[in-house]
């Protein structure tokens, strides 16, 4: 008998304990793989939205930019705009505002865009409102609403929320402006050229202005959730390293179990090293099944996770290929086999130094 078929029905023999051990396994393997999974998803859809729907170069005053409520002086004002829109290098410049007011007593946060495909919603592109002003107004597709005293009819609905209990409304941006007092929060540029020789040339040449390309705003995103990752992947390793233990319990009664049927393995010729090598197959075996178990448990739960709460996020796009990259697949059932092994190396090594007559003698 190889010591492939011997660990095999070592683990049939005794199935029970067999999955309570790999439910340690699994269990930490779908924390880990949830949580990063998530955070994996989220960094490469960022990413991706960042690089499709902003320019080149994006240029907001030198505070930081205007959100929200934030003082005139945080804005860009008329003469650094047309500064910007006369710059050489730079060329289809389009402006955006935001900020807040009232509806009906009902404090409301004004997005004016000129890119209505970084709106997910229902209708037509110029006015749309999110669901919360639906649901208090009774508002819909055709509705009259009133922003500072201007007269808007609605043309969508969205499911995009602020998420500070705050309405929300998408209006065209050439709306939007005029009721902001023409204050721009930002613009956004393609560059002629290197996009970080147009970034140096804009904060050199208009004072007041601070401007990022889209290798900035990645760097942001990593830099941001990398952190993120790296803190919750400590706190999910636990569980995997709780579920490693419980091998190294089980494995080692195992063999204070199989002691006599170790002794008799030897004895009709079974060396040392394949006593070792199928102890090892069988701690490798139970980390690399409770591994699988624990990966599609996760992709489940993360496939639950987009259908339930990707379209209240605005993230209804987003596939499961994000989540789970080939990369996390490959490290965790690889990482979870391989401390699995390391965990029954104790146990084997034990195993594989019994005295075989000693062995034959213990009841």
């Amino acid at each position: 008998m190889s010591i492939y078929k011997l660990s095999f029905k070592n683990l049939k023999r005794r199935k029970l304990r067999s999955a309570l051990t790999m439910l340690g396994i699994i269990i930490g393997v779908a924390t880990l793989v949830l949580l990063i999974g998530a955070g994996t998803g989220m960094q490469s859809y960022m990413k991706e939205q960042t690089e499709t729907m902003m320019g080149d170069i994006s240029i907001y005053n030198s505070s930081g930019g205007a959100f929200m409520g934030s003082s005139g002086d945080a804005y860009l004002n008329n003469d650094t705009v047309s500064k910007i829109k006369n710059m050489s290098q730079l060329y289809d410049i389009k402006e955006e505002t935001q900020f807040t007011s009232e509806m009906n007593r009902t404090p409301i946060y004004v997005l004016g865009i000129n890119n209505w495909d970084q709106v997910k919603f229902n209708g037509t592109p110029g006015v749309v409102v999110d669901q919360s002003l639906v649901d208090t107004f009774g508002y819909k597709i055709g509705s009259k609403i009133t922003i500072k005293d201007k007269d808007f009819t609605v043309t969508g609905i969205t499911k995009e929320t602020t998420g500070m209990g705050m309405g929300l409304v998408f209006l065209d941006v050439e709306k939007a402006i005029p009721l902001n007092d023409n204050k721009v929060t930002s613009i956004s540029a393609s560059a002629r050229g290197d996009p970080e020789t147009a970034k140096k040339d804009v904060e050199s040449q208009v004072p007041g202005t601070m401007a990022m390309t889209q290798s900035d705003f990645t760097k942001q995103i990593d830099d941001m959730m990398n952190g993120i990752m790296l803190f919750i992947g400590a706190i999910a390793s636990i569980g995997l390293l709780v579920g490693v233990i419980s091998i190294v319990n089980i494995m080692l009664v195992n063999v204070t179990e199989r002691t006599r049927e170790i002794g008799v393995l030897k004895a009709i010729g079974f060396t040392n090293q394949e006593v070792l090598g199928s102890i090892l197959m069988e701690a490798g075996l139970l980390g690399f099944m409770g591994s699988l178990v624990g990966l599609v448990m996760a992709a489940i739960l993360l496939q639950l996770g987009i259908i339930l709460f990707g379209p209240q996020l605005g993230m209804e796009d987003v596939s499961l290929a994000y989540m789970l990259p080939a990369w996390l697949v490959l490290v965790v059932v690889g990482g979870a086999t391989l401390l699995s092994v390391l965990a029954g190396l104790y146990p084997a090594w034990r195993a594989s130094r019994l005295n075989v007559v000693e062995a034959l003698r213990y009841d």
